[in-house]
């Protein structure tokens, strides 16, 4: 009874170490150790980027919608300012430009809008505003804001003007 005991440790001794239930051997070799790792923190990094564009690139687009708007709105604001004194005498509806200009500043700083707003001639007023949208992912990697510029332009003319008119 002895030696069938001794047959079962020499085969429990013989059996390759590293075999996984019966299968193939195991192996590992030591130039891809990690390597998993390494990739899955690669593409963590990529990711987090993706979503930074994503996300901070739609934020960007609004910002830049809202600062074109209201540059439009406060030139449109300004174009409707009419010289009252002018229009009593004559009968005849002239923009002042000194008015067009104080009122599109006025829109700006109600709406607490940083803009500039200057006068292109005698018929014309020009307003630019600036947005200043601050990111949410890319700030991890230093890009803190960012900046989008709305220009509008409207003419100080009253009445229907243009060809055939």
């Amino acid at each position: 009874m002895s030696r069938p005991v001794r047959a079962r440790r020499a085969v429990a001794r013989c059996r390759p170490r590293g075999r996984a239930s019966g299968g193939a051997p195991a192996r590992r070799q030591r130039g891809d150790r990690g390597s998993i790792t390494l990739m899955l923190a690669a593409l963590g990094v990529a990711l987090i980027a993706l979503a930074g564009i994503v996300i901070d690139g739609g934020a960007k687009l609004r910002a830049a919608e809202t600062a074109d708007a209201a540059a439009q709105e406060a030139a449109r604001a300004g174009a409707g300012m009419v010289n009252q004194s002018t229009a009593y005498s004559t009968g005849s509806f002239v923009v002042d430009p000194a008015r067009a200009v104080a009122a599109a500043k006025a829109y700006l700083a109600a709406g607490h809008f940083v803009g500039t707003v200057s006068r292109q001639g005698q018929q014309a007023i020009r307003v630019r505003v600036t947005v200043v949208q601050p990111t949410s992912v890319l700030s991890i990697i230093g890009i803190t804001s960012m900046t989008s510029v709305g220009t509008a332009t409207a003419s100080l003319v009253t009445g229907v003007t243009g060809p055939g008119a």
